[in-house]
Order: C-alpha cells, then structure tokens, then sequence
C-alpha cells in the first residue's frame, strides 16, 4: 500500500498568499516565512511586476512598509504603483 505525502507549499505560493491578504506583507514577514534574505524577497516581487502584478505599497506605521496586490495578471493590468 502506497500513501502519498501532502505537496509541500512552495515558497512562492507563501508569499503570493501574505500578499493576498488585506493588510499585505512586509518584506520582514516575506523573509520569516520563506526564509529569504531581504534582496531576494525585493526581487520577488520585482519578478511578480514584471509579470503584470500590480502591487501597491502602503505604509504601517511604525511597523514599516507593506506591499498587497491590487491586481495580478489575470485581471486586467495597468501601471505598477510603487
């Protein structure tokens, strides 16, 4: 009898979801939860423009700076907001 393991979540998928997220995700909790270094999460969502994700940057207050989607590929794209 064979059993399959659970798919492990990918480290895109990770971040694709906090940035799903109403409040977004600050580069600090992309890099906790992918463990990441802070260029290569800056990168990511560079990568993720340039796919025509739009992103929108908000600031938190003392907490920093957020980045969430406003829209992704599959929506209708406009100019990346930064």
């Amino acid at each position: 009898m064979q059993t399959t393991k659970p798919k492990k979540q990918t480290k895109s998928a990770i971040v694709i979801a906090l940035l799903s997220r109403g409040k977004g995700a600050s580069i600090d909790e992309i890099c906790n939860a992918t463990k990441w270094q802070t260029h290569s999460a800056r990168a990511f969502l560079t990568g993720l423009r340039k796919k025509g994700s739009i992103l929108k940057r908000e600031q938190r207050g003392n907490d920093g700076t957020a980045y969430r989607f406003t829209k992704t590929p599959d929506q209708k794209t406009q100019q990346v907001e930064s």
